[in-house]
């Protein structure tokens, strides 16, 4: 189940995860952006038994709250399920955005973006995740612009959207 929500991100009900992509209704959703203590990017390939966007690359994680789960409690809670790691997240704003993903799917949602900083090699499920690994933001930028159909829709949104204040995130935690 997924929590509905108005775009001011207060809840209306809920729905089941497939029915809400399949209605592109608007419903919260998590993502979660980890940079290593260079400054890289923490990128992950969504398995291919996904049901969308399988074999894209995409950031860290991505979910959706449980009913009566916040936001932040999710972030952490998925970044351990799909990655195998623990770290301390901080909340960075939240964007609306809506976009098909291929199968008449549709992502509709309101995008809670949680930031943090961990040197721990990954132990990523491989029901989530295929690959990963650590990139430059400027080359990850850099790639987007250059094969775009590689990388998963929100995470180029999340990166258009906010790339300027991870610039900012990154080197205030390395102070």
């Amino acid at each position: 189940m997924v929590i509905l929500v108005d775009d001011k991100d207060n809840p209306t009900g809920r729905m089941p995860k497939l029915d809400a992509h399949k209605e592109g209704t608007l419903h919260r959703a998590i993502s979660v952006l980890i940079f290593n203590g260079r400054g890289e990017m923490l990128i992950q390939r969504r398995a291919l038994t996904k049901y969308h966007s399988p074999g894209l690359w995409a950031n860290a994680c991505c979910s959706h709250p449980l009913p009566g789960e916040s936001a932040s409690d999710a972030a952490v809670r998925r970044l351990e399920e799909e990655m195998g790691i623990r770290c301390d997240l901080f909340g960075r704003g939240n964007f609306i955005y809506k976009a098909d993903v291929g199968g008449g799917l549709t992502e509709h949602e309101y995008d809670h973006i949680f930031t943090g900083v961990s040197d721990r090699e990954p132990v990523p499920n491989p029901s989530e995740v295929m690959d990963f690994r650590f990139m430059p933001l400027t080359l990850i930028s850099e790639e987007i612009r250059r094969i775009p159909g590689k990388y998963a829709v929100w995470f180029r949104l999340i990166l258009y959207h906010f790339s300027g204040e991870m610039v900012r995130w990154k080197e205030k935690k390395q102070r």
